[in-house]
């Protein structure tokens, strides 16, 4: 890795606008009409250097700094129309994060000369693809294990392509594509450039970046600042068995929370999704059991606001765009830093504030402490709403929405007159008593129990004796018989 040049950060990068990086005036309209004013980080180091350097590129960066852009922009610039074969192949991890990928290409080229785009990912039909890929397609972005099962089939040729570019790179060997990525990169030519994507430089990105790829120039950005920047990093101490009542407290105290849940396992998704939906709160989840078809239909629900919270394994949510989410809620923290990253960059997008919010239990402060010493964070420590909390705001709300309603001419003359004769023998405050006692039945806040958890001390613990080893009275009450055990195995 020495052989590698590094961009560095500085004021001429801080003031360079899209203006400035030699885009071509139909790029910089359709970035006009996607509302980007201010190039990202990532963007403003990578830009200028892609689009006119034939030398390989590795661009390090975490989710929701703008990769997409700023390896897609000058892409799109490069591509010969007048060229009938693929040019270009980028691979991603996932189908959504290709589907992602393909839509904002579509929506950065609108104004382009026709540039013919095709995404290829398992869960759908490959007979379909093989048929699409009959007409020639100068950008192919696609999962490496359907492109895999396609370069088999002998259904597409990269032969002749002169830009490959990897997406998410350490999240795809990290799901095991190693061997794939390996296959699919034999058939292709020595003579393309390579742009490299990724949030961290494991030992096997490294092998990748020695085996393919030729003195790469180097962008590294410091996400852990930029991507934190705007989100508040928050935790709650709750027993597992109350961590769904837990969320159901926060989702109503925020009428306008929107949320994406992780959770590790696809059951644990599925299982709270139905949980949410009994209690009547608008979810669903996304995991790898579902077919494309239903994580399509998810997906939209989703970004058309008729889904409130969406449940999802970290691998499923790679390629959820989706700029106005309030709250990244981590139901289980992930082992690895970088899922956390990856997961908290959910939120606080296109310059917004959000909240990532983490459930731990009463033994897991350590967990807190290693992902704010490791990511350089500062998590706060909040309550659960209690239910009176609750029942305050939602009444709240409730009011409010009653004195913004229109009622001129909504109401009949004779039924308005009929309700006053029905109260008549009622005070005003008679009368609000009972409404507000029907509006609290509907609230169905049964259980009025404090759900935070204590916070227990987590020091380190001795590895012989299975205690904390800085508990003095223990040390001093039981070293005497383990050293008596010891001397008698001796004789």
């Amino acid at each position: 890795m020495d052989s590698l040049e590094f961009g560095i950060w500085n004021d001429t990068f801080a003031a360079m606008t899209f203006q400035q990086m030699g885009l071509s005036d139909e790029v910089l309209q359709a970035l006009t009409g996607l509302g980007f004013e201010k190039p990202t980080e990532i963007q403003t180091q990578a830009i200028p250097h892609l689009m006119t350097d034939d030398r390989d590129f590795i661009g390090l960066a975490q989710t929701g700094t703008g990769k997409t852009a700023a390896f897609g922009i000058p892409l799109l610039e490069r591509i010969d129309t007048r060229q009938k074969y693929t040019q270009a192949l980028v691979l991603a991890p996932t189908r959504e994060l290709g589907q992602q990928i393909a839509e904002q290409f579509i929506a950065f080229g609108k104004h382009l000369p026709k540039i013919n785009i095709l995404a290829v990912y398992g869960g759908t039909p490959i007979m379909r693809q093989i048929k699409a890929l009959k007409k020639p397609q100068h950008i192919i972005i696609a999962t490496p294990g359907r492109l895999r099962d396609l370069i088999q089939r002998r259904a597409v040729r990269l032969d002749q392509t002169r830009m490959l570019i990897l997406d998410e790179a350490d999240e795809m060997l990290n799901m095991g594509f190693k061997e794939e990525i390996d296959d699919i990169l034999q058939y292709t030519p020595d003579s393309k450039v390579t742009w490299l994507f990724s949030a961290t430089m494991p030992k096997e990105i490294k092998r990748i970046v020695k085996q393919y790829m030729t003195k790469p120039f180097e962008v590294k950005i410091n996400a852990q600042h930029k991507v934190n920047t705007n989100i508040e990093h928050q935790y709650i101490v709750v027993k597992h068995s109350n961590k769904t009542e837990a969320l159901g407290r926060f989702l109503d105290m925020y009428a306008n929370m929107r949320c994406v849940v992780f959770c590790r396992t696809r059951l644990d998704t599925q299982s709270l999704a139905e949980d949410l939906v009994k209690r009547n709160y608008k979810a669903d989840s996304l995991h790898g059991d579902l077919s494309q078809q239903q994580r399509d239909r998810v997906m939209k629900r989703f970004k058309a606001h008729d889904l409130q919270i969406l449940i999802a394994t970290d691998v499923a949510a790679r390629g959820i765009d989706v700029d106005d989410l309030t709250h990244v809620i981590h139901f289980t923290l992930p082992e690895d830093r970088s899922y956390y990253t990856h997961r908290s960059g959910r939120t606080a997008r296109a310059g917004k504030k959000g909240i990532s919010l983490a459930f731990i239990g009463g033994k897991d402060n350590y967990k807190i402490k290693r992902i704010q010493n490791q990511l350089g964070i500062k998590f706060k420590k909040i309550e659960i709403p209690s239910v009176s909390d609750v029942a305050d705001q939602k009444i709240e709300n409730w009011c409010t929405e009653i004195l913004e309603k229109r009622i001129k001419g909504r109401i009949p003359p004779p039924l308005l007159e009929k309700v006053n004769v029905m109260f008549a023998d009622l005070t005003k405050e008679e009368i609000l008593m009972k409404v507000l006692v029907t509006e609290l039945e509907k609230l169905k806040l049964d259980s009025n129990k404090d759900l935070n958890a204590p916070e227990h001390d987590t020091e380190p613990f001795d590895k012989f004796r299975g205690r904390k080893s800085r508990d003095r009275s223990f040390k001093k009450k039981h070293r005497p018989k383990e050293r008596r055990k010891f001397k008698k195995k001796r004789r």
